[in-house]
């Protein structure tokens, strides 16, 4: 399963610093050429990673917004081309081979959640008052608004783009039919709030991690749920699926990150890390996992660092 058959065990993780305060989210680019990271200092960077390489990482800076930069994702159909969602209310479009920023849209708040459809049409975008915006990404004008009346956390569609989920503090899955964004089934997924969602690459299933400390897998044709992994003590904040659909990882306020195998339920190796992790992202092509946290220094100070973890020598 691993791409060079390399038990996960005896592979390393390499640090990656530039940002001067901590990083919320990584994502790679549909090639998995490039990982970018949006940081409370109100950046974002690009890097240019090579999978088998050992050269210094190459950095641009992505600069403009005037707050955190709280989530970010790549166009799916365009390896240079990446979405920003920050608490300034601004969603912006950028170039990842300038650093320039070619669009911008000023939303109602405090932009916190962020995803692209899989065809590349439309950006969702959820804020702190549980709106969520859908973009038209050619006008980058809003095409649709909604707000609900609980809490609203990450958000997804399907690969086909004609579902939207919607994970809620009420420990449920709203799932809507799109484009019309109407209800269709409301999964009691969780005992306490839903705080992330994946959906598996192979388009078979979507996880749900949620405070309850569980992380759940669907079924996402019968939306009935398969399994659930029981390793993380605190709540989960971030999972993924890895290219293969085979791995999952999530991440908590544990001082290490799970993955374990999709099929079987069973750990398959764990990664220490020093503080409660952000965002964790696999790359789209190789077994390569991008993770962030709220790392600090001896001096307790924020480290703007994130890692990336499958390489076969630190």
């Amino acid at each position: 399963m691993e791409d060079n058959k390399i038990p996960l065990k005896n592979l390393h993780s390499r640090e990656y610093q530039g940002h001067k305060k901590k990083v919320h989210s990584v994502a790679w680019n549909c090639t998995g050429t490039k990982l970018a990271s949006g940081s409370v200092d109100q950046t974002a960077r690009v890097w240019h990673i090579e999978p088998h390489g050992h050269g210094k990482a190459k950095d641009i800076e992505l600069k403009g917004h005037t707050d955190s930069v709280d989530q970010l994702c790549w166009d799916p159909k365009h390896a240079d081309l990446i979405a920003t969602a920050s608490g300034d209310k601004t969603v912006r479009l950028w170039d990842a081979r300038s650093g320039k920023c070619s669009q911008q849209a000023e939303l109602s708040g405090e932009n916190i959640n962020i995803t692209y459809k899989p065809d590349g049409t439309h950006i969702a975008v959820g804020n702190r008052d549980d709106e969520l915006t859908i973009l038209d990404v050619r006008k980058f004008k809003p095409i649709h608004k909604r707000k609900f009346g609980y809490e609203v956390n990450e958000i997804a569609w399907n690969m086909t783009g004609d579902i939207f989920f919607l994970t809620t503090g009420n420990g449920t899955v709203e799932v809507l039919a799109y484009p019309l964004l109407r209800p269709v089934d409301t999964l009691m997924a969780h005992t306490a709030g839903c705080y992330c969602i994946a959906i598996d690459p192979t388009g078979r299933y979507f996880a749900v991690g949620s405070a309850d400390s569980l992380v759940s897998l669907w079924d996402i044709s019968e939306m009935l749920c398969v399994r659930t992994f029981t390793k993380l003590e605190w709540p989960v904040r971030t999972i993924s699926f890895n290219h293969t659909g085979d791995y999952i990882a999530s991440a908590s306020e544990d001082l290490f990150i799970d993955i374990s195998n999709v099929h079987t339920g069973r750990t398959v190796h764990q990664i220490p890390c020093r503080a409660a992790m952000n965002s964790v992202e696999w790359n789209p092509k190789y077994n390569l996992l991008a993770y962030a946290g709220d790392d600090k220094n001896k001096y307790s100070a924020d480290e703007g660092v994130f890692r990336i973890f499958g390489f076969e020598s630190s």
